[in-house]
């Protein structure tokens, strides 16, 4: 996707405020894969992506830049958890289904544009298709006037279908038998595969009838479904999106600081933490990975990392794995003023969003700026109290700030709420204040 790091660093500025220095380095990441891909192939062969460790504590906007990272971009992009995955030889999910479940979202991602560039041969297949059961073919012996007004019937049926106003006529359709895709990640290619042909036979056994009425309306969508198997050519699909996961894909790696090992930890031969880091090893550097679709090399995947490192520290991650991730980059911890900016000038921030919820009471919100600055003030002086959660703090506060107008709204139909400063201290001073109820309240 071509867009330069400002035009990057732009668009996730409406959504995380501050944290500079992590949305320079990832905009910076992403237009060096561009401008990789513009050079010979012998020089992007040689062109490694420089892998991101991003460390900062919880609720500071690691995930978010992750979420608007996946938004933005047209490429390939999966999040996962660093703590979901096991060591090989142990029952859980190899470290290997991650770049699987990137082969499925690129999938998904080209089948999407394929889709959007045959569209109108899509819509033509499915209104071609009502409009026959609505019109019963005429018989080849018919007249030339009769095929006439046939032609002028069939026109007019397609309007009508196309406009709406055939949506709750009830039509009998027969279905190809669908192929069901089982997307179970976790399996070996060779089990998958064996699952398929099981799955192929119990069709083939299955000789239920595939007629089915339905509306027209459903009809609409359950023949865009057939068109496009039918009208897509899915080998070419499957090959376009292992040479964009290949070449584009990015792997947000979250959490990586819960199989880091402290030195002083006793379990460093836990099969979910060093030995996961191990397996990671070559993915992270580059190895060939079999999918059900065919191998992916993982020579140029992006992997950005990201972890709060409270209990571990980067360096206690095993040398070689920290050596792969050579960009790092520090979040800074939120400030009140922070929090105050994330309130008000995000894009959907969640102000707005409890304006948006209440008003379907027909009840208007209003919150007095020196309100906002008090619910800035008293979330921060909670992180400070008890443990810091960044800016999820927020959700809790506007919670209890508002639990009482939220849930009389009905009543309330109508009426106009104001969110006074003084409410606020109302509702919060006291649980702020008492160390032992915020660390269970807020």
């Amino acid at each position: 996707m071509n867009l330069t790091p400002k035009e990057i660093v732009k668009y996730l500025d409406k959504y995380v405020i501050s944290q500079k220095d992590a949305k320079k380095t990832i905009a910076l990441a992403l237009r060096t894969r561009y401008r990789r891909m513009q050079l010979s192939l012998e020089l992007q062969d040689e062109i490694m992506p420089k892998n991101i460790l991003m460390i900062g504590s919880t609720g500071v906007g690691k995930t978010e830049i992750s979420r608007r990272l996946a938004k933005m971009m047209k490429v390939p992009f999966i999040k996962v958890e660093a703590s979901k995955y096991t060591e090989v030889g142990f029952v859980g999910r190899d470290v290997e289904s991650m770049i699987r479940d990137l082969a499925i979202n690129s999938i998904s991602i080209v089948k999407t544009e394929k889709e959007e560039q045959n569209k109108e041969k899509i819509e033509n297949y499915v209104i071609n298709k009502i409009v026959e059961k609505l019109l019963p073919p005429l018989p080849e012996s018919a007249s030339e006037s009769k095929k006439d007004d046939y032609q002028r019937l069939l026109s007019a049926m397609e309007k009508k279908v196309i406009n709406g106003e055939m949506d709750d006529k009830t039509i009998e359709l027969e279905f190809d038998k669908v192929h069901l895709e089982f997307a179970d990640t976790n399996l070996p290619p060779e089990m998958a595969k064996v699952q398929e042909s099981f799955s192929k036979i119990f069709e083939t056994m299955n000789k239920e009838d595939n007629k089915k009425e339905v509306t027209v309306k459903d009809a609409k969508s359950l023949l865009k479904l057939e068109a496009s198997n039918k009208l897509l050519d899915m080998t070419n699909i499957h090959t376009e999106a292992l040479r964009r996961a290949e070449n584009g894909g990015i792997i947000f790696l979250d959490e990586i600081d819960k199989i880091a090992i402290s030195a002083k930890s006793q379990g460093r031969n836990d099969p979910s933490k060093e030995g996961v880091q191990r397996d990671l090893l070559p993915i992270v550097e580059g190895s060939s990975v079999t999918t059900k679709y065919g191998v992916i090399n993982t020579d140029h995947i992006l992997f950005i990392a990201a972890g709060a490192f409270h209990l571990t520290k980067p360096s206690d991650l095993i040398p070689e794995l920290q050596g792969r991730f050579p960009l790092r980059v520090e979040l800074e911890s939120l400030t009140e003023d922070t929090l105050y900016q994330i309130l008000t000038q995000t894009e959907n921030s969640l102000l707005k969003q409890y304006k948006a919820l209440l008003s379907i009471e027909d009840v208007k919100l209003i919150f007095e700026d020196e309100a906002i600055h008090a619910i800035a003030k008293l979330s921060h002086k909670a992180n400070e109290i008890t443990e810091d959660i960044g800016a999820r703090r927020l959700h809790t506060v506007l919670e209890r700030v508002l639990e009482e107008i939220s849930f009389s709204a009905d009543e309330h139909s109508g009426e106009e709420f104001t969110i006074t400063s003084e409410l606020v201290h109302e509702k919060l001073d006291m649980v702020v204040e008492d160390d032992d109820l915020s660390r269970y309240i807020l």
